[in-house]
């Protein structure tokens, strides 16, 4: 028992948001491995609200070369929006400062001054090149689907996630793309009874990327835990 809670454990500590990939390809073998393991996350009287659209080769390099495109649109926040709001609309603390510190963080490892915003154009650029994985992940559920299966969807990517990590593969989840699900869907033919959830990258971390070596933080318990009696 002891030894089996210090391999999950393990596993789910040293997982992280990889934001450099090599090129080396996953076998098809695996990556079904995973999604099988990860099938087996609890959903609301077992609806399994989950679709999952793997990109690759020819197609995800097609997909990239859009998202660039249409992300450097003068006018994309306009044109572009959201299937459903990710983000609060008013930051507060300490949210605000969480997700600021991220980036101060990021941008620190990487030597981008704060105002290079050709440079930080460029790594968020990145996203749309899912940071140079060789595997792209795409997460839909169907239209009908409510609040409580986006729920159920977070434990099944957390799934994802260690099921790769203990297979020695790292990822990023990705809602940076979401704004771009009219193209994505359009180019991978996802039919319009799907919502995009978000996207991932998958493959083997650069371990010589200064933006890997990045470690978020995590508030103490007694920020957030109450223990009543």
């Amino acid at each position: 028992m002891e030894e089996a809670m210090g391999g999950v454990d393990t596993v789910m500590a040293s997982r992280y948001s990889c934001r450099s990939f090599t090129s080396t390809p996953i076998p098809k073998a695996v990556l079904e491995d995973i999604l099988s393991v990860a099938s087996r996350s609890p959903s609301g009287t077992n609806t399994q609200p989950w679709n999952v659209w793997i990109v690759s080769g020819a197609l995800k390099r097609r997909l990239s070369e859009q998202l660039i495109e249409a992300s450097r649109d003068p006018d994309a926040a306009n044109n572009y929006t959201e299937p459903y709001p990710y983000y609060p609309q008013r930051w507060i603390s300490p949210f605000i400062d969480r997700r600021r510190k991220v980036g101060f963080d990021l941008y620190g490892l990487l030597g981008i001054q704060k105002g290079d915003r050709a440079r930080m154009q460029e790594q968020n650029e990145r996203n749309y090149h899912f940071f140079d994985a060789p595997v792209g992940l795409i997460f839909t559920t169907h239209t009908v689907m409510e609040q409580g299966s986006y729920l159920d969807y977070g434990m099944f990517l957390q799934s994802i996630m260690i099921a790769a990590k203990a297979r020695g593969l790292d990822t990023c989840p990705q809602a940076a793309l979401n704004p771009f699900h009219k193209i994505i869907k359009t180019q991978l033919g996802i039919g319009e009874n799907q919502t995009m959830v978000c996207a991932m990258s998958i493959g083997y971390a650069k371990q010589d990327a200064p933006e890997n070596q990045l470690r978020t933080e995590r508030a103490p318990l007694e920020e957030w835990v109450k223990f009543l009696d």
